[in-house]
């Protein structure tokens, strides 16, 4: 028991954020289900069950959409900030460490310690893939969402152009049109927008015991890095 409990505490951070997400993806599919049966019900069709419209495209395309704007906003923001700095912000490397930095200071091949992953004490293409892990992960479920989207969208788009008597389009046709990237685009703008707050605003404001804040008496144009 007390192993699960030191369990919880330690990991407390994920697993608030994993109940939260559950929560809010069912509150979605509930409230999603309620809105797909009113639009039926004042066309004049019936209603669809519950698992009916948790497996239809239109409930793929809405929650695929979010996701792969999410992801893509990690990726490009963990990609950035191996080159790119912003001078006073706790989400920035201090002027000067750009980079992927040196084996010492990454901890790898001889510099490893002994309670190093395992990945890190290797040479050669395993290294490699362990150093780009993070990347590549949030790369990877990005485009699998951005695939999710593309193939349910097209599935929607063909039955509506079914439903008004004009020609199925391709894949390929849907994906350059102007209602996929609409419904893109608007996710992603919304996402740089918010990452790009987050990196100026946390050079001036703070949030005191918050570790994507400096320390509150930090000067403004020092990072939580530089101060250690």
């Amino acid at each position: 028991m007390i192993g699960v409990r030191r369990f919880l505490r330690s990991s407390s951070l994920s697993i608030a954020f994993l109940v939260i997400f559950v929560l809010a993806l069912v509150g979605q599919a509930i409230a999603g289900h309620a809105y797909n049966n009113e639009q039926l019900s004042q066309h004049g069709q019936p209603p669809v069950s519950f698992i009916d419209f948790v497996t239809s495209s239109e409930f793929v395309i809405d929650v695929a959409e979010n996701w792969q704007s999410e992801f893509l906003q990690f990726f490009l923001f963990i990609l950035a900030t191996i080159w790119l700095i912003q001078r006073g912000s706790p989400e920035s490397k201090k002027p000067g460490d750009e980079g992927t930095g040196s084996d010492e200071e990454q901890r790898v091949g001889e510099h490893a310690g002994a309670d190093s992953p395992r990945w890190a004490k290797v040479r050669g293409i395993r290294l490699w893939i362990y150093s780009n892990s993070l990347l590549m992960a949030m790369g990877t479920v990005f485009l699998l969402s951005w695939l999710a989207q593309s193939l349910a969208g097209h599935i929607v788009t063909d039955q509506e152009n079914a439903q008004h008597g004009l020609p199925p389009e391709t894949w390929g046709d849907y994906v350059m049109s102007a209602d996929f990237w609409n419904r893109t685009l608007q996710n992603w703008q919304s996402e740089f927008l918010a990452v790009g707050a987050m990196v100026a605003l946390s050079i001036y404001l703070r949030q005191r015991g918050s570790s994507e804040s400096k320390p509150v008496g930090v000067p403004h144009h020092i990072s939580s890095v530089e101060s250690e």
